[in-house]
């Protein structure tokens, strides 16, 4: 019914959580560090790690609503929720959203913590053969 509103929170954090980084990075896809002997490494940073949960949030909601539209469940007029329109049908709509939606942005979080985990190993097995080359 609309178990999409939690992703959707959760890209709007993430959204604006981006929007508020300070950093400057290049439009580039990895970026370098360097080390303390003059070498440059690969270096993904956090704000383009945290873009991919965002990308990931939003993509995920938007397959998931226009489902919910395609089934009838959302309508362009008040209140946008067919589930809302009585008090028992929001509570069923409520009790999705804690269980189904809360579990599906946990999920795709789970996942992009995994994604950033792999990209971090590799990035230290990076360094490492580079250091061992020298």
């Amino acid at each position: 019914m609309a178990c999409f509103i939690v992703p959707v929170a959760e890209a709007v954090i993430t959204s604006i959580a981006l929007k508020t980084m300070h950093t400057e990075e290049t439009a580039s896809t990895t970026d370098s560090q360097e080390t303390s002997d003059g070498a440059l490494t690969p270096h993904i940073p956090f704000k383009k790690k945290l873009g991919w949960l965002s990308n990931m949030l939003w993509g995920g909601s938007a397959l998931l609503a226009f489902e919910h539209l395609w089934h009838g469940e959302i309508v362009p007029w008040f209140p946008f929720l067919t589930a809302a329109s009585n008090l028992q049908d929001t509570m069923a709509m409520l009790q999705e959203m804690a269980t189904t939606g809360v579990t599906m942005a946990g999920m795709v979080t789970g996942i992009w913590l995994v994604i950033v985990g792999i990209t971090s190993v590799m990035e230290k097995r990076e360094l490492n053969l580079r250091s061992a080359a020298k």
